[in-house]
């Protein structure tokens, strides 16, 4: 029985101890209370007078033994130190298994594409009958495309072409394209398009239909004037 008193005592303080161990620091006060149940079942082994002792030397025991030994949480981010790779950690940051902020989402690069070349085909300015002079209706529509110009990079070159459908002489469609090609261009200059920017301005005449000249639809598609943005 001797032998068992001596025992039990050693077996219980190093249970609590090794269970201790495992915890965190701030868990010393479950170590201290569960010490304190040991030290008093310790203590009562010897004599009754004995069990108050015994609480209170195990119980300080076992409480200061967790947060000497203990696993602790310097940055409080709820990995213990010991597994806790990324260590001081600002307050309220998410962190990962590691105790590490997750690493943030690559960059997403939107690639701009550039077109080099494009071209504005102005159908519906109409010039006066039989002439290359604007109608306010034509510059009503014009000042819009003057508006998106004037946004292209100065180093965009505008190439002005003047087109006429096959009715008349190709002699005289030629000129009429070629002053249709020029009203719009000095009316585009002269609402801020800078001048620098008009590489050239030239008449086709017929010589490039996009439609049938044989149906009055078709004519009224090749009268045009093509705007050629090369940037």
């Amino acid at each position: 029985m001797s032998i068992m008193r001596t025992a039990l005592p050693l077996v219980l303080l190093t249970g609590v101890l090794t269970g201790c161990a495992g915890l965190q620091k701030t868990d010393w006060p479950t170590c201290a209370a569960v010490g304190g149940v040991t030290g008093a079942a310790i203590g009562a082994t010897k004599s009754s007078a004995y069990a108050g002792y015994g609480a209170l030397l195990v119980g300080g025991m076992a409480g200061a033994y967790c947060w000497v030994h203990g696993d602790g949480d310097e940055d409080g981010d709820g990995v213990p130190d010991s597994r806790d790779k990324c260590p001081g950690t600002p307050k309220g940051v998410q962190v990962d298994a590691n105790g590490c902020p997750p690493a943030p989402p690559a960059a997403v690069v939107e690639e701009v594409v550039v077109v080099k070349e494009e071209t504005i085909v102005i159908r519906d300015v109409h010039f006066q009958f039989d002439s290359a002079k604007l109608t306010a209706a034509d510059k009503t529509k014009l000042d819009t495309i003057a508006t998106r110009l004037k946004k292209e990079a100065p180093s965009a070159q505008l190439r002005v072409s003047g087109h006429t459908d096959s009715v008349g002489k190709d002699a005289y469609n030629q000129k009429l394209s070629e002053k249709r090609a020029h009203s719009v261009t000095d009316y585009l200059i002269s609402s801020g398009v800078p001048r620098s920017n008009f590489v050239s301005v030239t008449g086709a005449g017929a010589s490039h239909p996009v439609a049938d000249n044989k149906t009055a639809d078709g004519r009224a598609l090749n009268r045009r004037v093509e705007i050629q943005i090369n940037r």
